[in-house]
């Protein structure tokens, strides 16, 4: 199994390195193209620096259009974009595919595989929504980091794994990050 994780420089990155790392211990082979905002996010955030997620990933340069995932001929599963910013989901809705992420993005659609974007933006306006819009109606899921508190979080990981988890169940990967909803006992 292979997937793709674009980290674009809308807060929030450290649902990405969440994300990496879960996929890196369920062994699901990951390319990371992380935009130059996307680093700085990261470092200013998370306080990690981009190639530190060489140990879970393979780290791809957001310049280099003659990367393999730039092809439909390279098999994936698909790709997630979180954090995913206006800018980049605007110009992946537009047909843009002057970066590695916005190129690898519009090959998961043509080739008709799982695309997810993870906005993290508050509010949006009309342009915003009207590029989801198309994003949605062209096959990609749109999906908010928008944790739910059903499992009545404490920490701060436990609302990351909260959307982590959705993201692995959108592309049926088996994992024990939270419990499901009636599943497990909620106490008071």
């Amino acid at each position: 199994m292979r997937i793709i994780v674009g980290i674009t420089g809308a807060s929030g990155s450290l649902y990405a390195y969440s994300l990496i790392r879960a996929l890196h211990q369920l062994n699901v082979e990951t390319f990371v193209i992380p935009t130059e905002m996307g680093r700085k996010v990261m470092k200013f955030e998370c306080g990690i620096d981009v190639d530190t997620l060489k140990q879970y990933a393979t780290v791809l340069d957001n310049n280099d259009l003659f990367s393999a995932v730039a092809s439909g001929s390279v098999k994936t599963e698909g790709m997630v974009i979180v954090p995913c910013s206006m800018n980049s989901l605007g110009a992946i809705a537009n047909g843009v595919g002057d970066t590695l992420m916005s190129r690898a993005a519009s090959v998961v659609l043509k080739e008709q595989r799982k695309l997810i974007v993870v906005p993290r933006e508050a509010p949006l306006h009309l342009i915003h929504l009207e590029n989801m819009v198309k994003l949605s109606k062209s096959g990609a899921m749109i999906m908010p980091a928008s944790p739910g508190f059903y499992h009545r979080p404490k920490e701060i990981w436990e609302l990351v794994n909260f959307i982590v988890a959705r993201i692995l169940d959108a592309f049926d990967i088996d994992h024990s990050l939270l419990a499901r909803w009636r599943e497990t006992p909620i106490t008071q």
